[in-house]
């Protein structure tokens, strides 16, 4: 079932903060994306496919190694700053394209490559969109998946969703890492490797990134502050002069293909 609610939700968030995600640092140069160019050899020659391409990070970073890239986003304002910051940059084999993950526009085996990176928690429906990835990919075709991850506890991920949906609204689920192993083979995906990368947080910054009214976010920060003191330790909540100064969470790149035959 399409949840046009939670649709409209993501339009909104990332339509009022477009810009503050092209400059987050954490979506500009996390250590996971210098892992994703390096998991494939690059001949010039593939196209590639980036689903929810955000502040363009991906495709900005691939664009000197592929052929084409196809940058697809729900929200035509985030959009409007990937385009200005990846032309911005020289690159001018990136197309733009307003599209939903889990219905894309495409015929199917269109690309060799399809990427999606941290922003799979956004998503109504999960297994539409990797479904659709698998349909879009050429046989043979790599997908390069990367998101944040709960963790496998059932206690710690019901806290860690709850924090991430008081900071954002338009923050579905983020899966734990054993869930998206799960769906990726079923939906017909063989995996070739996954990688768990710890990603710290400031608190400040990953709060400003949505702009969180200043009483919300005094109000997460006493959540947090006052949680049982095995989730501080989980989690690795940092605190300074009486508030939070950053925690830890986890994120997962997986490689995965899509068979020959």
């Amino acid at each position: 079932m399409v949840n046009n609610s939670a649709k409209t939700d993501v339009q909104l968030q990332f339509g009022n903060n477009a810009a503050n995600y092209v400059t987050s640092t954490v979506h500009a140069k996390g250590e996971d994306l210098a892992k994703l160019v390096k998991l494939l050899h690059w001949n010039g020659e593939e196209t590639v496919l980036d689903i929810a391409t955000g502040g363009g990070h991906v495709a900005n970073a691939l664009a000197p190694l592929s052929k084409k890239i196809t940058a697809i986003d729900l929200t035509k304002e985030i959009l409007a700053a990937s385009k200005k910051f990846i032309e911005s940059n020289g690159h001018s084999n990136v197309e733009f394209l307003e599209a939903d993950a889990e219905n894309l526009p495409f015929p199917a085996e269109t690309f060799d490559i399809a990427v999606c990176r941290i922003a799979a928690h956004h998503f109504a429906d999960i297994e539409s969109f990797v479904r659709e990835a698998f349909r879009a990919l050429k046989k043979g075709g790599i997908f390069l998946f990367i998101d944040n991850t709960a963790p496998e506890d059932d206690e710690f991920d019901e806290f860690y969703n709850r924090i991430e949906k008081k900071r954002d609204y338009s923050h579905q689920r983020a899966w734990k890492k054993s869930e998206w192993v799960r769906l990726i083979e079923q939906q017909g995906f063989e995996l070739e490797e996954m990688h768990c990368l710890k990603k710290s947080f400031s608190f400040d910054n990953w709060c400003n990134t949505m702009a969180l009214p200043e009483a919300e976010k005094q109000q997460l920060a006493k959540e947090m502050l006052q949680a049982p003191a095995h989730y501080q330790q989980k989690f690795k909540i940092t605190q300074k002069a009486g508030k939070v100064n950053s925690f830890q969470g986890e994120s997962v790149l997986i490689k995965a293909a899509k068979p020959i035959q």
